[in-house]
């Protein structure tokens, strides 16, 4: 069954060979990829996969959008999808006469020869740049989903040219509005999927999934507080919320930050004040109504002048952390989280704290994730 936790590992692709004619193309600001428009009706889904780790261009900022998906990328990205699981223990003797042992996309056959996923030709080959036809790809996802029972769909005006041992995938698709027709009511079964149309029924997949999953009881436990005066801070606790699947709690100042009581060119501005002033305690607007139910926070602030804002000892002087476990975390120019972290665990000393990270404002998603995924926390 494929697991749904926002992936770390990625689709590498890199052995296309129109990746390797890229030279230099500019990037859609809103994109990311020269050849994904804002406004294709593909964008949301190719933004949607790379965001989660799904997969990945066939260049910096190439996404091939046209492009046929191959068997070896189909595979490699059901892998992914389903949490990469570890191949270590399993039995690998029976690699495919195609199939490379280090190849990028090994194990990503190997683990769906092994889950029943994808089979391979009948001469011991699994054709691995051999294109994805459209309803090759309704009976992966939907072996990968569990081959659920099909509820009845509309039938398509070529239902006959479906075949048979793709006919039960490809209902179970189209009536969970992952797979639509592509004019006149037609399926074209023996069409090949491109990546645009991959990317589009992997989003809507993922989504249904994560639509219908059912809350943890008592609510999730790991919540993400921050303070962000110029939004550096936010993009990283943003980036920690999707990450983890975690709650958002943005710490607010009751009297907000004007641009001049942040100009630490002038001695007197409010926040020079209030960092000069061991016992300074700016107030919070409103709080976190549920705090017993988190066991992890993760606690995050610009670093002013060496240290943590003021308001981050009202946060902390705010609650009972005792048994809980506090993950600082910052953005600044250049310092680091220094001592600020330290100075802080005097306000929360029942708490277990954990090392901190600096952080530019401007870092990834993946700079993020490989933060956590040293801390042991995914």
């Amino acid at each position: 069954m494929c697991n749904l936790k926002r992936l770390t590992a990625v689709l590498t692709a890199a052995a296309l060979s129109l990746a390797m004619s890229v030279t230099a193309f500019s990037a859609d600001a809103d994109t990311g990829f020269a050849d994904v428009a804002a406004d294709a009706w593909y964008a949301d889904a190719v933004i949607y996969c790379c965001d989660n780790g799904l997969m990945r261009g066939t260049g910096d900022t190439i996404f091939s959008p046209d492009s046929n998906m191959t068997r070896a990328m189909l595979a490699t990205v059901l892998y992914r999808l389903s949490g990469s699981p570890s191949l270590e223990n399993e039995n690998l003797g029976y690699p495919f006469v195609d199939v490379p042992g280090d190849s990028w996309y090994a194990d990503g056959v190997y683990w769906a020869r092994m889950t029943g996923v994808v089979d391979g030709y009948g001469d011991n080959r699994f054709g691995p740049s051999d294109p994805v036809t459209r309803e090759q790809l309704a009976t992966l996802l939907w072996r990968c989903a569990g081959s659920s029972d099909a509820a009845s769909g509309n039938i398509f005006a070529d239902e006959s040219d479906i075949s048979s041992w793709a006919a039960s995938a490809v209902d179970w698709a189209q009536a969970n509005g992952f797979v639509n027709g592509v004019g006149d009511n037609r399926f074209l079964p023996a069409g090949t999927a491109t990546r645009a149309q991959v990317a589009a029924i992997l989003m809507r997949y993922t989504q249904s999934q994560e639509e219908s999953a059912p809350e943890p009881e008592g609510g999730r436990d790991v919540l993400v507080a921050y303070f962000s005066a110029t939004g550096n801070t936010e993009n990283i606790a943003e980036h920690l919320e999707t990450a983890l699947n975690a709650d958002l709690y943005e710490i607010v100042p009751e009297v907000p930050y004007t641009d001049e009581d942040l100009n630490y060119s002038n001695s007197d501005c409010r926040s020079n004040q209030e960092q000069n002033d061991s016992a300074a305690r700016p107030a919070i607007s409103g709080g976190v109504e549920n705090m017993g139910d988190y066991e992890v926070i993760f606690l995050g602030y610009p670093i002013w002048w060496g240290d943590a804002p003021k308001i981050i000892s009202s946060f902390l002087e705010s609650y009972d952390f005792a048994g809980k476990t506090i993950v600082p975390f910052c953005t600044s120019g250049s310092s680091s989280i220094g001592e600020s972290a330290e100075a802080l665990r005097a306000l929360a000393s029942d708490a277990v704290w954990l090392d901190g990270q600096r952080f530019s404002g401007n870092d990834t998603l993946e700079t993020v994730e490989q933060w956590l995924d040293s801390l042991g926390l995914r």
